[in-house]
């Protein structure tokens, strides 16, 4: 469904954002640290950082002993208390300085637990100053802050930050230097992304989703964005197939379902072009270039909800900055004919009748009034769709079966339901004189007519068969392979 802190003033000094937008997302008192009130990471903050880039590119590290080999050690103040700071390639940990105590001394609310974060899950670090209203650079230097990927319950990823404070220059200086330099050793994380936002998603709220929450972070990364606000339904086609995408490293689009499917066609087109391809007889099309990244902000987010797990801008956006468990895709190419796929009638099992609803689905379609999913059997990247046909019946029979989908039931256990894994469907249209005169599975009249089908809520006229063949792990996404949602709360229109 459509969905699209704090007060922040954090002020970066990277690329101009697109829309103008100040490199707002996480900020926090020089007092603040890495725990709440309630024990958990803080998560907003009030204060002003700058960014000042390290040189070099450093060499990828692998992963070993010698990641966990100091790299830095040093006192800090995280939260209201000094405490001994390590850093190592592979993670970031603080433990509180003990004070002396007397000989005798009670040592009763004195702690010394360690807490740390993996260097994986951090993507971003800038130095943090205390400027005036107005003030665009310099400061007074307060400390490092450390942007933090978390992972919630259900799916869920949150942005948060950890304050390292220290007045010195030349010490903040080095432990940022080293920072950055275990950052830019994750050489797939993107930094050039071309993103596509459909100002008439839903209720027109993808431009300001994008505003307030998908840019900020994306300027905290570090990620350059080129944005296109879309004029019209084709707009990101057209686009996709004139533009070259060799100096991006992703491709995001912000909108619904239907966006989605246009930018994914875009790339599939323009894969197929750079590869002179025929696009109009594709027996075996070539993979997209770049991956692909879907912000939520339709009216119907299906696709967003299965890949991310949820129906959350910030975790969508969050697997996009990360360059989280990209998961391969399968496309299917619906049309009139494929030719030379299928010589023999053996591969094909044939089933007719009366039919109310006839679904081809290439992923589970989580959504949250559909925790199984609509297509539960099916996988994100196993070359297989799930054909469910629901064969006439009465209409409260009918209803019950839709209903079924909202809970955990088997939904396909009714006596007019069918369902079967798939590579290849073939859906023809037919009166009773059509079928008799025409058996041959195969056979196919050029001169015959269009007829009107509703395909995902829109009608078109197609002839009288229809061929959906899946071809596997053809466009990389950004996000995490889900099978089920925890504790689905929520609504969508997707039923």
């Amino acid at each position: 469904m459509d969905r699209p802190g704090r007060r922040i003033a954090w002020a970066a000094e990277s690329p101009e954002d697109p829309f103008g937008v100040v490199a707002a997302a996480a900020a926090a008192t020089a007092g603040s640290g890495w725990k709440g009130s309630d024990g958990a990471p803080s998560s907003r903050s009030s204060s002003s950082t700058e960014e000042e880039g390290a040189k070099g590119a450093p060499p990828v590290r692998e992963a070993g002993d010698e990641d966990e080999q100091p790299l830095l050690r040093g006192i800090f103040g995280v939260g209201k208390r000094s405490c001994d700071v390590v850093l190592s390639a592979r993670r970031l940990s603080w433990s509180p300085i003990q004070p002396e105590r007397p000989a005798g001394g009670s040592s009763v609310g004195l702690t010394n637990e360690e807490e740390s974060v993996e260097m994986k899950d951090v993507f971003s670090v800038k130095l943090k100053r205390r400027r005036f209203a107005g003030q665009q650079k310099g400061g007074l230097l307060l400390g490092i802050t450390v942007f933090v990927c978390l992972k919630k319950e259900g799916n869920k990823l949150k942005d948060s930050v950890i304050n390292l404070s220290n007045l010195s220059e030349d010490h903040c200086y080095l432990w940022f230097k080293h920072l950055k330099e275990i950052l830019n050793g994750f050489p797939n994380r993107p930094k050039s992304l071309k993103v596509f936002v459909n100002p008439n998603s839903h209720r027109k709220e993808a431009a300001r989703i994008y505003h307030e929450q998908v840019a900020p972070l994306f300027k905290l990364a570090d990620i350059r964005a080129d944005v296109t606000v879309t004029e019209y339904e084709g707009h990101a086609l057209k686009l996709l197939k004139e533009c070259d995408l060799t100096s991006f490293h992703g491709v995001v689009c912000v909108g619904g379902d239907g966006t989605a499917h246009e930018v994914a066609h875009g790339l599939l087109l323009r894969a197929q072009m750079d590869a002179r391809r025929d696009v109009d007889d594709i027996i075996a099309p070539v993979r997209a270039q770049v991956p692909l990244g879907i912000i939520p902000a339709g009216s119907t987010n299906i696709l967003a909800y299965t890949v991310n797990g949820i129906q959350h801008t910030v975790t969508a956006t969050l697997h996009i900055i990360m360059d989280q468990n990209i998961v391969n895709y399968h496309f299917y190419l619906w049309s009139k004919m494929l030719r030379g796929r299928i010589n023999s009638r053996d591969h094909w099992r044939r089933i007719q009748g009366h039919f109310l609803n006839v679904s081809i689905m290439a992923i589970p379609c989580l959504c949250s009034m559909a925790p199984r999913g609509l297509a539960p059997n099916t996988r994100l990247n196993d070359g297989s769709m799930a054909l469910i046909v629901v064969r006439n019946t009465s209409r409260p029979e009918f209803v019950k079966h839709l209903k079924r989908y909202a809970s955990m039931k088997n939904q396909f256990n009714f006596p007019f339901v069918e369902a079967f894994i798939v590579e290849e469907v073939k859906v023809q249209s037919r009166t009773r004189k059509e079928r008799i005169a025409r058996e041959n599975l195969n056979s196919i009249d050029p001169e015959e007519k269009n007829y009107p089908w509703n395909i995902d809520g829109e009608l078109m006229e197609w002839p009288s068969e229809v061929c959906v063949r899946v071809h596997p792990q053809l466009i990389n996404l950004y996000g995490k392979s889900v099978d089920a949602v925890d504790n689905p709360k929520g609504s969508c229109s997707c039923l």
